[in-house]
């Protein structure tokens, strides 16, 4: 489909928040084991993969068996630790503060990515921004070229970087230089999709978490490129590349989750409450395979943006109701896919599509954060 198809409006919102208006209350204590279970067993693996040829000094056979078991689970433990940075955003303001302090303290410090940088996924969620300038988390890539798509992959062996100097050097330059601020709090202050999305200027308490978050990531950032002296008296650390090699996996790994997140088929313009459901992805088959790299609820995309206050562990519960309760022809039932594999094929497919309709139209698609201007229609 497409953001400007007719969509037969076959969709009841209030039959369906009755099936399930009772599982929206989050329970701290499956919280608290699933993320603190998750994010120490996560560091134990990483340090597993770490000091294996110390462990195993003299069989380097073995040391090489234990990080091959050890590297995987780490990715998987530490995607799951991270996207409970989506949670944090849906969590009500109060009961859960210590909740958003371990966080942080435990996962997000470590991996530069404290809790202000995804503040700006509300905005994701509101019906008259979604797929518009003002949601950084979309991209028109059904209407561009697959290169884009591909782009949008091969951007993560750069990303670690960029969050390295974001906090190493950004973040100083903007306490000595009060000016820059602006800029980077605009520009360089989000976990987002489309570069050009603009961040709106924060209320003076989110400034002060904001600096204070900041602060705490460039001490990480300091101590991480102090170890190798302080630790071992030396110019170089494993430690760096093995840092780099488990962030990049993981942006990646999460960067093939976002693809399939989503249709993708929005051009820019608004779009309306059906459409915005069914260009949104549910994966609920394959358990095993689809919680490994949709973690935390993320794998029921189009239910999370159906009813965003619902926690990820009454998710799974809340799509069988639907399921189960809702008519035979509801299209909630369409926004199930069986792959993430297949559904990104599917955009591939539809992209190649739109590249062959501009080249016989004798124009070249537009890149995916192409928006229409004020006054200017959108792309049909």
């Amino acid at each position: 489909m497409s953001a400007s198809a007719p969509v037969a409006k076959r969709f009841s919102f209030v039959e369906a928040r009755k099936l399930v208006s009772d599982l929206t209350r989050p329970n701290p204590k499956i919280y608290w084991v699933d993320f603190l279970a998750t994010i120490l067993t996560g560091h134990v693996c990483f340090h597993l993969v770490y000091l294996a040829h110390k462990i195993f000094p003299e069989n380097f056979t073995a040391a090489i068996a234990l990080q091959a078991v050890a590297f995987p689970l780490t990715v998987v433990l530490y995607m799951r630790a991270v996207m409970f940075t989506h949670e944090l955003v849906h969590l009500p303001k109060e009961g859960f503060t210590g909740f958003r302090i371990a966080w942080n303290a435990l996962c997000g410090i470590f991996f530069l990515l404290p809790s202000f940088m995804y503040y700006t996924h509300v905005d994701h969620h509101r019906r008259k921004h979604y797929g518009t300038e003002h949601d950084g988390e979309y991209l028109a890539l059904s209407h561009s070229s697959p290169w884009w798509i591909v782009g949008f992959i091969a951007q993560n062996l750069i990303i670690p970087i960029l969050g390295f100097l974001r906090f190493a050097v950004i973040s100083p330059i903007c306490w000595i230089v009060p000016g820059a601020r602006t800029w980077v709090h605009r520009h360089a202050s989000s976990m987002v999709v489309d570069p050009f999305y603009q961040r709106p200027p924060a209320t003076p308490r989110v400034r002060r978490t904001i600096i204070f978050q900041e602060v705490l990531c460039f001490l990480w950032c300091v101590w991480f490129i102090a170890r190798a002296q302080v630790l071992h008296d030396a110019w170089f650390d494993w430690f760096w590349v093995l840092a780099y090699v488990t962030s990049v996996t993981i942006a990646t790994i999460n960067a093939l989750r976002t693809l399939g997140a989503h249709r993708w088929t929005g051009d820019g313009a608004e779009m309306g409450f059906e459409e915005q459901l069914l260009d949104s992805v549910n994966y609920p088959n394959h358990a095993w395979i689809s919680e490994l790299w949709g973690p935390v609820g993320t794998r029921y995309h189009a239910l999370h943006h159906l009813f965003p206050s619902i926690p990820y562990h009454n998710l799974g519960r809340a799509h069988r109701r639907l399921m189960e309760g809702l008519p035979a022809d509801s299209p909630y039932r369409e926004t199930n896919r069986d792959s993430l594999l297949g559904a990104i094929g599917e955009l591939l497919q539809r992209s190649r599509e739109s590249q062959a309709r501009a080249a016989r139209e004798g124009a070249n698609p537009a890149p995916p954060f192409r928006r229409p201007m004020s006054g200017e229609p959108a792309a049909g």
